[in-house]
């Protein structure tokens, strides 16, 4: 047998950095400044991945490449904690030497739809992994994990855009959602039992909860068939929604379970619930969950407990596969104090809560969250990058919108506001939001911590303007000359 090798000092503390860099939440400021030590930066603010590949990339092959000049390429020749430390350094490699070919699949695969396509580079990266030492299963494994990585990081990081410490917060949030808080405790224990593990996602109407459903039910793992060449499913079908507040009462149960021919008038044939095409890879999204009936929730309470569910009319039990992820514009603790929601529902519901943030938080913390919306939309709208279309829309919002518009109606609000503009040059706002109680705005941006000192004035102007009716009255009131008064009340946009 031949002798285990231990690592050098310099190259344990080395992979060490690199282990704690492949197991970390990749959007976290902590992978960031892992990425610095491991590139011999001090800093990577502001870089992109590439740039940081090009930097740790380099010297983490550099290493690796020393050992396989000693003969010592292969994890089972080191003893001890030196072989874990040499088996995430040489997973952590290859995953990032096939980043490329990985992006062309998820992109491939995106146009191909719900057909798996064939996997061209699969035999070069398993023979890859094993000649590393990993096993034959342990190779399969990890290039589906690798799969699953990439294609999480794809939906998270291309789907949720935005720089805004909110939209920071959630990327963190869904990726945890995926792989829990320890990449390593998902990758031992939890990746083929996620299905136990819903999500309850809440926010305004528009925010992107959706998006955000959505990325979580494309980042499934999915099995690798090397007879096939091919992953077992499509992610294009491992995500099905359905939006519970389009059905009238008397079909919500059809739709969820399906029914029988003859079961009820109308059912002139076998209906398929959604429940029935779930896939064990994926997620069900049941968006407007809180417009549920209470008898409809027990139902589904009960599919939840028991992974079992009979369709309408039917005696025979079927089990329901994958995760849920539930979504509501509703505030539930009223429902719930209302008996309009059964708490019970909701704590099945909620393995995870994620809120996602209202466009008004997002821009009031950053400004430029607005300008990194336009750019995504405009590219999705016209087909490619267009800055000039994107200064023309933000012009034109600059000059229509007054200073603050709280985009009640969020990111789908804005995306309309780009295809208004694109058509008619203009776009007016939501009139509603014009006529909004000046209180629930100062206490909304109290609670968001995102006023400042002007911002409180001004709103507190806007609101004695609301009620006194005149800028006079207001300036008495506040002690403040009459032309300051409008130009406060101005800057907010109310109007009686």
């Amino acid at each position: 047998m031949a002798k285990k090798q231990e690592l050098t000092l310099e190259d344990r503390e080395f992979f060490s950095l690199v282990s704690r860099a492949a197991f970390i939440n990749p959007f976290s400021d902590e992978r960031l400044e892992l990425d610095a030590l491991l590139g011999g930066v001090n800093s990577l603010s502001g870089t992109s991945e590439q740039e940081r590949l090009d930097l740790f990339m380099p010297r983490l092959t550099e290493r690796l490449g020393n050992l396989e000049d000693q003969g010592l390429g292969s994890i089972d020749l080191f003893v001890g904690d030196d072989g874990l430390l040499v088996q995430y350094a040489w997973l952590f490699c290859i995953f990032h030497q096939y980043l490329d070919p990985l992006d062309d699949l998820i992109q491939s695969q995106l146009q191909a739809g719900d057909e798996s396509l064939q996997v061209g580079f699969a035999p070069e990266i398993l023979s890859t992994i094993r000649s590393r030492g990993f096993s034959h299963e342990d190779s399969l494994h990890f290039f589906a994990l690798f799969y699953q990585l990439r294609r999480a990081y794809y939906f998270v990081e291309k789907g949720l855009v935005g720089r805004s410490q909110s939209m920071k917060k959630l990327r963190l949030a869904l990726w945890n959602n995926v792989f829990t808080h320890d990449i390593s405790l998902y990758n031992r224990c939890l990746w083929n039992r996620m299905e136990d593990f819903s999500t309850l996602l809440l926010g305004e109407t528009g925010t992107g909860k959706g998006t955000a459903a959505s990325a979580i039910g494309r980042s499934g793992f999915i099995p690798f068939d090397e007879k096939k060449n091919k992953f077992k499913e499509s992610f294009t079908r491992t995500f099905l929604s359905i939006n519970l507040s389009q059905y009238p009462e008397s079909l919500i149960e059809s739709e969820l379970f399906g029914h029988r021919k003859g079961a009820f008038t109308g059912a002139v044939e076998n209906h398929e619930g959604i429940f029935s095409r779930g896939s064990r890879h994926g997620a069900l999204f049941l968006d407007e969950i809180g417009e549920l009936s209470v008898p409809i929730q027990i139902k589904l309470l009960e599919v939840l407990q028991e992974r079992t569910f009979t369709p309408v009319g039917s005696h025979v039990c079927k089990r329901f596969e994958g995760r849920v992820i539930a979504a509501t514009n509703q505030p539930l603790e009223q429902l719930r104090g209302k008996g309009l929601f059964r708490s019970d529902f909701f704590y099945r519901l909620s393995s995870d809560v994620i809120t996602v943030p209202p466009l008004r938080l997002r821009v009031a913390e950053d400004p430029a969250e607005l300008d990194d919306l336009i750019d995504l939309l405009v590219n999705r709208i016209v087909g490619e990058p267009s800055p000039s279309v994107a200064v023309m829309i933000r012009e034109a919002i600059d000059r229509d919108l007054p200073a603050h518009y709280p985009w009640p109606g969020n990111v789908r609000e804005l995306e309309q506001a780009v295809r208004r503009i694109l058509l008619a040059g203009s776009y007016a706002g939501d009139s509603r939001s014009r006529q909004s109680d000046p209180m629930e705005e100062i206490v909304r941006g109290i609670e968001e911590g995102v006023l400042d000192a002007r911002e409180l004035l001004s709103r507190y102007c806007a609101l004695l303007y609301s009620r006194l009716g005149s800028y006079e009255a207001v300036a008495r009131r506040t002690n403040l000359d009459p032309r300051t008064v409008k130009k406060h009340v101005d800057s907010v946009g109310v109007e009686l």
